[in-house]
């Protein structure tokens, strides 16, 4: 998903209609990032298949930013130099600003 999408210079976020969204984090071995992109993907099809029933749901979710945790999605940021965590920002609204209009994909 994140290869259809400009990357930040920085390797931190892809942006997905303006919005930043943090990249896993690349210094997890290839054995580890599969094996939690595996567990991400089984816990969004509980996601799915959980409506109508709200402890499934819950439950689903709560797999689902585990995964998203240890892939460094979310959570603490996996970057040491103490910048910021953008994730979900809008780009036009960061220190990638110029970077973003740079690229000249806003209307």
């Amino acid at each position: 998903m994140a290869e259809d999408h400009p990357r930040t210079p920085d390797g931190r976020y892809f942006v997905v209609r303006g919005r930043l969204w943090r990249l896993s984090n690349p210094a997890l071995g290839e054995e580890e990032r599969a094996r939690l992109v595996s567990s991400l993907m089984a816990a969004r099809r509980a996601v799915r298949e959980a409506a109508g029933d709200p402890p499934a749901l819950a439950k689903a979710r709560a797999r689902v930013d585990a995964a998203k945790r240890g892939l460094g999605e979310r959570g603490p940021v996996w970057w040491r130099d103490g910048a910021p965590d953008l994730n979900r920002h809008m780009a036009r609204n960061t220190p990638y600003a110029a970077w973003y209009e740079g690229l000249g994909l806003e209307d």
